[in-house]
């Protein structure tokens, strides 16, 4: 049992983390208080949270360790490198820890263009966003590009190209990488194209009624029309953006919604006065209190490089001050005052309420869709005749080229979905040749080697690419490392029925599943969803296997055809590959093209080119 109090007796009363550890010394949960002691002490009062969790703390830590800092802001910091770092069970974390899509626009360039970004960084470009799909930042740079027609190409295409490209062509781009453009007029579209992306399309389509008119009266018919287009174009974007309120300022709005272990947190993204999208988090396994999920959240979404707003509408207070902590980081971050506000009442209130209304139903939402998973999992425990529910299940894949660079996939499905943070490549070792078996009992064997009985990562269902004899390998390794509650099953691609090889029409049997101690293979209902699901880890860990494989193979071509060249390091390497993207550009490039990259002197250059040419 954890003695609680005797650890307390040395946790100072300053800033920091804690680090909870389970009885194995693997980081829980790791959080952050302005008062460590205070922090740590509320857990284990009879007045703290009560939590299923949290009552049985002292059974299930067995170690808390704090880590001093100088102020609330640097705890930040630190806790979001922590999670990263250890990914505790019980911490909230970004699933795909991947930005939203931001439009950029560097002003400070001749030719300014609009590319797409997912990182926000601190420089002088004005960036637009954040687009909440794909399908919202194509219609939007679809606009631009057919009217506002600036330039789509990178900066080292522009400076090499001797003809215009399809964009001129098609009179999407002025051409200002062959032709003399009128930077004033060129200038002026960047202009109305930041008008557009700030939301000012009132103001916009104003002036373009104005030049429209003009170019009319001059009888320009072609560039009225042009204008004209414009404005409808612009006009129909604004009725597609939803007002919410009546100032002008960027906003992000929070939502939460919880019921025991399980939350929702929604994002409403307020640019301009305008909702321009909004997202949401699903979460299990949170134990801990409200205010400490939402405030761990917040650190690691805006740690994670995404826009900061001039307001952070929340929907409770956060503890121990952290709102004015995030303030003072957010406003570093974004070079800007930032507000981080939990309104009582009126407008921004109403926000909150729209963004808890939100949260809501996409809590019912996943709620459903967890519910159809668990049946299809029922199901497929019953078809295959698992002794447990299979809640993980991991799938193995080997893939090789003529017996070299053999890699190993795993994939993880968790609840029935996907959980790429625990997908595994494997480099084989000790297989050599093309040996398939060889190759299973390799990744087996170092996948659970050192898998301890309360493994929280113990799956209860492995599925193995293949036939019987893969089957019988993975059974073999799992036997003789002394593990036999872990269900096994193979998944046998069709193959062609020779009972009917005579008839001209060849046929294909059902794929089949195959289990230890049974003769005959299980078919499943070949639209079933329990065969959907296998069907989905297989593929999954084929994708998986096969990207990492080619992967591979294309260092190994770089490194074996950029080693041959003399005088030239890894170092050099490196900016090569980096400076031109792929061995083909580098090929093709010039001495003056070479030259341009770090490193790289006028001798270089031409060592290059001879050794190419």
């Amino acid at each position: 049992m954890f003695d609680w109090t005797t650890k307390l007796e040395v946790i100072p009363h300053e800033p920091g983390c804690y680090l909870m550890k389970d009885k194995r010394g693997k980081i829980v949960y790791v959080g952050k208080a302005k008062d460590l002691k205070n922090r740590v002490r509320s857990y284990f009062q009879p007045s703290g949270d009560q939590r299923a969790f949290v009552e049985s703390l002292p059974r299930v830590l067995g170690d808390i360790e704090v880590i001093i800092t100088n102020s609330d802001k640097e705890a930040m910091i630190l806790e979001n490198t922590l999670v990263k770092q250890h990914q505790p069970k019980f911490n909230v974390k970004l699933k795909d820890d991947k930005n939203f899509l931001s439009l950029r626009i560097d002003t400070t360039h001749d030719w300014p263009r609009v590319e797409v970004v997912r990182r926000q960084k601190r420089d002088k470009a004005r960036y637009f966003g954040p687009y909440h799909t794909a399908k919202s930042i194509r219609r939007t740079l679809g606009v631009l590009n057919r009217y506002f027609q600036l330039r789509t190409c990178p900066d080292n295409v522009l400076n090499s190209r001797v003809r215009p490209c399809l964009q001129y062509q098609i009179k999407r781009c002025p051409g200002p990488c062959v032709f003399n453009v009128d930077r004033a007029a060129y200038r002026e579209s960047v202009d109305e194209a930041i008008l557009f992306l700030e939301g000012k399309g009132a103001q916009l389509a104003s002036g373009l009624r104005d030049k429209m008119l003009n170019a009319a009266d001059e009888e320009q018919f072609e560039l009225a029309a042009h204008y004209r287009d414009q404005v409808s174009s612009i006009e129909r974007s604004l009725e597609r953006q939803q007002a919410v309120s009546t100032d002008w300022v960027d906003r992000d709005v929070f939502g939460m919604h919880r019921e025991g272990d399980r939350l929702a947190v929604q994002v409403m993204w307020v640019r301009n006065g305008k909702l321009e999208g909004a997202r949401s988090f699903a979460y299990t396994n949170q134990e801990f209190p409200d205010a400490e999920v939402l405030s761990s959240f917040l650190n690691l979404y805006y740690a994670a490089g995404n826009f900061v707003p001039k307001e952070i509408l929340l929907p409770f207070e956060l503890p121990d001050g952290e709102a004015e902590a995030y303030e003072e980081l957010l406003g570093e971050s974004s070079q800007a005052r930032v507000y981080v506000l939990t309104p009582k009442r009126g407008a921004k209130f109403a926000l909150v309420e729209t963004a808890m209304a939100n949260a809501r139903q996409s809590f019912k939402d996943d709620s459903t869709e967890e519910e159809r998973n668990k049946d299809l999992l029922d199901k497929l425990m019953q078809r295959l005749s698992l002794a447990t529910y299979p809640a993980r299940i991991e799938c193995f894949d080997v893939s090789n080229f003529m017996g070299k660079q053999i890699v190993g996939s795993m994939v993880v499905f968790e609840g029935g979905e996907p959980n790429k943070a625990e997908y595994r490549h494997y480099k084989m070792r000790d297989t050599v040749a093309q040996d398939d078996f060889g190759s299973m009992r390799e990744m087996l064997g170092r996948r659970f080697a050192k898998l301890d009985d309360d493994d929280a990562t113990r799956p209860n269902l492995v599925l193995i690419d293949g036939g019987k004899g893969q089957l019988a390998q993975a059974v073999a390794v799992l036997e003789d490392l002394g593990i036999y509650d872990v269900e096994v099953a193979s998944l046998a691609k069709s193959r062609v029925d020779k009972s009917g090889f005579d008839d001209p029409e060849v046929t294909r049997s059902p794929e089949r599943v195959f289990r230890p101690g049974r003769k005959n293979p299980i078919v499943l209902k070949q639209n079933s969803a329990e065969m959907y699901l296998l069907e989905r880890l297989r593929d999954e860990a084929h994708r998986f296997a096969i990207t990492f494989h080619k992967d591979q193979r294309r260092k190994e071509t770089l490194k074996s055809v950029l080693d041959d060249i003399p005088g030239v390091g890894a170092k050099t390497r490196a900016e090569l590959l980096r400076h031109f993207g792929s061995l083909a550009k580098i090929r093709t490039a010039s001495e003056e093209q070479l030259r341009a990259v770090a490193g790289v002197g006028p001798q270089m250059a031409r060592t290059i080119l001879e050794f190419f040419s």
